[in-house]
Formats: structure tokens, sequence, C-alpha cells
């Protein structure tokens, strides 16, 4: 099944309790942007350390930007080297904790936990086949929430992590270190593990044909 929506900013249209504005924007909040068809989904962190205060999107305006989207430009996922206003090609943008906060400051542990449900519900409307998390908070919360791998992080460190495919529940998950701390070869490792995922099915179905009265193969997500 496939969402319908012309929308590629907030396309379920989630309104979480923000109360700080970004920037002199009026907006209060990053929201997920891109496909909301997309077999890869981008989770980052906040807007204050991905990017998207003052143009809205995420993962722009930011360190983390500059050095992923020419990556996923040349994986095909990303229609520019870098741009504020990315052409997403199936590919979604969001972040854990999408409001604003002053001084673009962290999250408090409670802040992340309030808008846990908005993000939760995002991701499952998307329902990607692959998760990129960035950094390890998002790392974190993919791997114990939707991989039930939470050690290997413990054990690897992001380091050991980085661009490795984690098998998780339902989804495929590729960790990202976070791009301000990549050393020499990391780019190079993120690069070739997305060109190996996209020449590879990568695509978490399951073939339910069994259960009705056909010959047609019948997989779903």
């Amino acid at each position: 099944m496939k969402n319908v929506t012309d929308r590629t900013s907030n396309p379920f249209d989630m309104r979480p309790p923000c109360e700080h504005e970004c920037g002199s924007s009026g907006r209060r909040a990053v929201f997920g942007y891109g496909d909301a068809n997309a077999d890869f989904h981008l989770v980052g962190d906040h807007p204050g350390v991905h990017g998207g205060v003052e143009t809205g999107i995420p993962f722009t305006g930011s360190e983390a930007g500059e050095r992923l989207q020419p990556i996923l430009n040349d994986a095909g996922l990303l229609g520019d080297a870098y741009s504020d206003d990315p052409a997403l090609a199936n590919l979604f943008f969001s972040y854990l904790h999408m409001c604003c906060l002053p001084e673009s400051r962290g999250p408090t542990d409670r802040e992340y936990a309030d808008l846990e449900p908005f993000f939760d519900a995002e991701l499952r409307a998307i329902a990607a086949h692959v998760l990129l998390p960035v950094g390890e908070r998002a790392t974190r919360h993919v791997l114990q929430n939707y991989a039930s791998r939470e050690a290997l992080l413990d054990a690897r460190g992001m380091a050991g992590l980085h661009a490795d495919h984690v098998p998780g529940s339902g989804f495929l998950v590729v960790p990202i270190r976070e791009p301000s701390e990549w050393e020499a070869d990391d780019r190079e490792r993120l690069a070739a593990s997305l060109s190996d995922l996209l020449a590879s099915d990568y695509r978490q179905t399951a073939d339910l044909s069994r259960f009705v009265a056909t010959e047609d193969s019948y997989e779903v997500r």
C-alpha cells in the first residue's frame, strides 16, 4: 500500500507541541521531508546539530548535510550534490526531535520522550525498508526500538558500526557515524555500503501467497 500525498514536507501533518521559533522563520519545527513512499529513511538527531533551523529542511545548513548530501547524490537518492532544497528520490529525512530549541541547545531526555510518539508514527507511516540513523543518539534509538540490537553499539561503538548492514525487526539498519567525526575512510565506507545495498535485494517483505486463493505472489511489508 502506498501513501497518497503530494506533500514533500510534513506529509502526514504532524503537529508536535513545539514552543520555540526556528530562528526568524516563524516556524517551530523542522519536519520530515522527502518521498513519503521511500525505501530509505535518513534519521537525524535534532535541528540544532543536523541543520534546518533556517531552511526548514533536515540535513541542510549544516556540516552533516554538506558531507552526507553528495554521497546520497552519488548513490542516486538525491538530485543535487548539495542543496538547501534537495530533490529526494526514494529517500525521506527526519529527526528524532523535530522541534527547534533556544540557542540550538540539545533536547532533554523528557523532551526527546515527548516527541518520540510523533517520530515513531512517521517512521511507521513511511515504512521504509532501510533506516539510516546518523550519530550515536539516533543510532541507539533505532537499534533499540527497531532492531533489538543496541548491544552492538555498546560493543563496537559508532566507529565500528559505521556503514555496516544490521538486520532489524522488519528493517535493515545502516548506522552512520556523526559526519563531523568522520576519519580518513568513513566517506568511502558509506558510499560503498550504499552502492552494495542498492545493487542488492534490500526490501524487507514477507510472501503471504499461501494464504490467498491465487497463484500470484502476494508480498507485504
